[in-house]
């Protein structure tokens, strides 16, 4: 796989894995919960989801070849990046009218 193409597989997984929490009661889209899932929940699910992303974007770039060394920045900036690319589920969850 190119890098180009790696780099698009990377931001794919992170736009889904953002928006996972938001769209599927269950806890990681897999285990389901005796509660609804409260909004500290998805958050927390979120976060792990973000070092899962996070783990494929290196598992990528180590078979580029060296890692780069990253420092708080980088890591500043992908968190809010995806925060953003969580938006979209985090509005249709919290944000929008649904019809029961």
């Amino acid at each position: 796989m190119s890098q180009s193409a790696s780099v698009w597989v990377v931001l794919m997984v992170a736009l889904l894995a953002a928006n996972l929490p938001f769209f599927n009661g269950r806890l990681f889209g897999v285990v389901p919960l005796p509660m609804p899932k409260t909004l500290a929940i998805r958050l927390a699910e979120l976060v792990v989801l973000y070092f899962v992303a996070g783990g494929i974007g290196l598992l990528f770039e180590r078979r580029a070849g060296q890692i780069a060394p990253q420092g708080w920045e980088f890591y500043a900036v992908t968190g809010a990046l995806f925060i953003v690319l969580a938006f979209p589920g985090f509005t249709w969850r919290y944000l929008m009218k649904h019809r029961h």
